[in-house]
């Protein structure tokens, strides 16, 4: 049952549960969920909340709504995760999903953002977006400490991952990862490129990368769409 002590809104731990479910293959894709009079009374909700939920679960591309009919399950997303120290180019390809990555070309700059771990240093940035079947689905802004990376900008290739070119040249893997997780709004520009209407909302993770020896070397901001994919994350001693 859900928790209604938890700080976690009703809502959002019926959407969880829902998608757990359609996940785990108890709602198939084209099935239709019980109806809202059905949830209320299985987990003891009234309607307006369960209607948060499915509303949730349909702005995220998982439902639909059938005038008349019902609520019907639309997809069930692939299952990334994204979020481990194995890069992302292997996390898309654990799964057998094609990812076809557009990188430009890697500019130095001093970091002004406020917060920013490379505040005030210089770096190596890179953009990458990256789609499945012609559609955008993740665009990252990745910065390298310059003095810990030297010659960066002239190995990166777009047929090689990040991961690898800094493990083999310069003899540094990430050991651990500070991660926040927050929904925003794009701004213009970044909406453009992902093909997106300005203003829509989207997860963004920031990622700081420590190694050895060298804390917060690196930092990247993720905009992932959830709508194509479940971005998750698996938590255990071997991504500490």
């Amino acid at each position: 049952m859900l928790n209604s002590a938890s700080p976690i809104p009703l809502y959002h731990q019926l959407a969880e549960r829902l998608f757990s479910e359609i996940r785990a293959g108890r709602y198939p894709p084209g099935s239709r969920l019980p109806s809202e009079h059905e949830l209320a009374e299985t987990f003891g909700l009234g309607r307006p909340t369960v209607r948060q939920a499915t509303a949730a679960l349909i702005q995220r591309g998982l439902l639909e709504r059938r005038r008349g009919s019902g609520t019907y399950v639309r997809s069930v997303p692939a299952q990334v995760d994204l979020f481990s120290l194995a890069g992302t180019l292997m996390s898309f390809e654990a799964q057998g999903i094609a990812l076809a990555s557009e990188l430009d070309r890697p500019r130095t700059e001093t970091i002004d953002e406020a917060g920013h771990p490379l505040q005030s240093r210089e770096a190596v940035r890179l953009t990458r977006l990256s789609r499945v079947d012609g559609e955008a689905v993740l665009l990252e802004e990745i910065d390298f400490d310059a003095e810990r990376f030297p010659g960066l900008a002239r190995l990166v290739r777009k047929d090689r991952a990040l991961s690898d070119i800094v493990e083999q040249h310069y003899r540094m893997r990430p050991e651990s990862a500070d991660q926040s997780f927050r929904v925003v709004t794009l701004p213009r520009p970044l909406a453009k490129r992902m093909g997106l209407a300005a203003g829509s909302a989207i997860l963004r993770v920031d990622r700081t990368l420590h190694f050895a020896l060298a804390p917060s070397a690196a930092f990247a901001r993720m905009y992932c769409r959830t709508d194509r994919f479940a971005f998750s994350q698996r938590i255990g001693a071997s991504h500490a």
